[in-house]
């Protein structure tokens, strides 16, 4: 009896498996994924920027509020959702035609950074102030970068085995110009994710490897002479390496982050419950919003956020891998290595697997500029999504969710049927 129910029972978990891959393999699923993902981000985003920023928020408005930080952040995401809403239902080739227009905009506000709506922070000159609201370009710029790039490298997609090719003109003047107005405001993190666009765009673009070990020493030595002429990175860097350990100096801010780490243990402190952000550790809401996760929620919290930024990047190269459009697979590419380095670069600083660069974390830290054009590009990644083949054709043949709710609802019999 027991060999007849082994067999059957491996049979049904055979079709289980089975079912689960037809699922997978479903036109609709990148398109689900993309949303599903994004929305988890942002509201649990919200959640943490909330628990994260109340003492910030009683501080600022002298205790008269502890969620000035919090709605402000939901207003951002109520903006940056209307983007993406929008944005996912535009077709291809009208962001291929927005391309260039949208890359030059972006350029145009990084210029007026340098004129007197600039705004300095930190030493970084990469803000501009526009009445009561703040905006950092160089978030437009990555966006725009993404697009042009999509566009120039796709359209010289059989040409790009020719140097003359790779460096004119994406290389130069369309990077060299976008990086060099970033730098020169000082933002070396923005720099460093707008690079990782660069290449994760060229390495899609199918660029031979051996040109990607020249731009990396060029790379390295640019960022070597930005941090050894600036105090302030300097600085950074011996906390890094380990040379500085004063906890009221510049040590101080990953010290209390790994604190925070420390004393969530396996399952956190409780949400709302962190110590660290009793300002002990600065920027709680921000750049070190991932300490405060790992405070609260614990490990297993952080391995969320992990597993949810991994999801992310299986649907921006599952979109690479299906499109048969060149500009869609390389503009993928460099969403998929701007959110996920930027990422990566933010966990690492607080978990002191790399120096404090100061970049905030996608969809979940504190800030306008970022979620807003974060929210943007993802929502370019959802009209590629609706533009695999067969999934407009499977979502126009769904019935709409209050067609379904109406479905159950008994018609109203006519008036004539009223009268019999």
């Amino acid at each position: 009896m027991s060999s007849d129910v082994a067999p059957s029972s491996g049979a049904a978990a055979r079709e289980r498996m089975a079912q689960w891959a037809r699922r997978l393999d479903a036109p609709t699923t990148t398109y689900y994924l993309l949303l599903a993902v994004t929305g988890a981000l942002v509201l649990f985003g919200l959640v943490m920027v909330l628990s994260a920023s109340m003492v910030q928020s009683l501080h600022d408005t002298d205790a008269g509020s502890a969620y000035s930080i919090a709605r402000t952040q939901a207003v951002f995401a109520v903006l940056g959702g209307v983007a993406l809403l929008i944005a996912s239902r535009f077709p291809t080739g009208l962001w291929k035609r927005l391309a260039i227009p949208a890359l030059i905009g972006a350029l145009f506000l990084q210029l007026l950074v340098f004129t007197p709506l600039g705004v300095s922070v930190l030493g970084n000159r990469n803000w501009i102030r526009l009445g009561p609201v703040t905006i950092q370009p160089s978030e437009l710029i990555k966006l725009g970068l993404v697009l042009t790039g999509g566009l120039m490298l796709g359209n010289k997609r059989r040409l790009l085995d020719r140097f003359g090719h790779i460096l004119f003109p994406f290389l130069v003047p369309v990077v060299a110009l976008s990086l060099g107005l970033v730098l020169v405001g000082h933002d070396l993190g923005t720099v460093l994710i707008l690079a990782a666009i660069v290449g994760g765009m060229m390495f899609a673009a199918g660029v031979p490897g051996k040109y990607f070990a020249s731009a990396f020493a060029l790379a390295a030595a640019v960022v070597t002479v930005f941090v050894v002429t600036s105090s302030n990175r300097l600085s950074r860097l011996d906390v890094w390496l380990g040379r500085d350990t004063d906890p009221t100096g510049a040590y101080r801010q990953p010290l209390h982050g790994r604190y925070a780490l420390a004393d969530g243990g396996w399952f956190g402190l409780g949400l709302g419950a962190s110590r660290e952000k009793w300002s002990y550790l600065s920027e709680p809401h921000n750049d070190f919003i991932f300490a405060i996760i790992g405070e609260e929620l614990g490990l297993l919290g952080t391995l969320v956020v992990l597993a949810l930024f991994c999801a992310l990047a299986f649907a921006c190269f599952r979109i690479a891998a299906r499109t048969g459009d060149n500009f869609v697979r390389i503009a993928s590419a460099g969403i998929m290595c701007w959110i996920v380095v930027q990422a990566m670069i933010n966990i690492g600083s607080v978990i002191g697997l790399l120096p404090v660069i100061g970049v905030p974390l996608p969809l979940v830290s504190s800030g306008g500029s970022s979620l807003i054009t974060t929210m943007l590009a993802l929502g370019v990644l959802i009209s590629f999504a609706r533009a695999e083949p067969g999934c407009r054709d499977a979502l126009a043949a769904r019935s709409s969710v209050v067609r379904r709710s109406l479905a159950v609802v008994p018609a109203r019999r006519s008036r004539a049927g009223r009268r019999r």
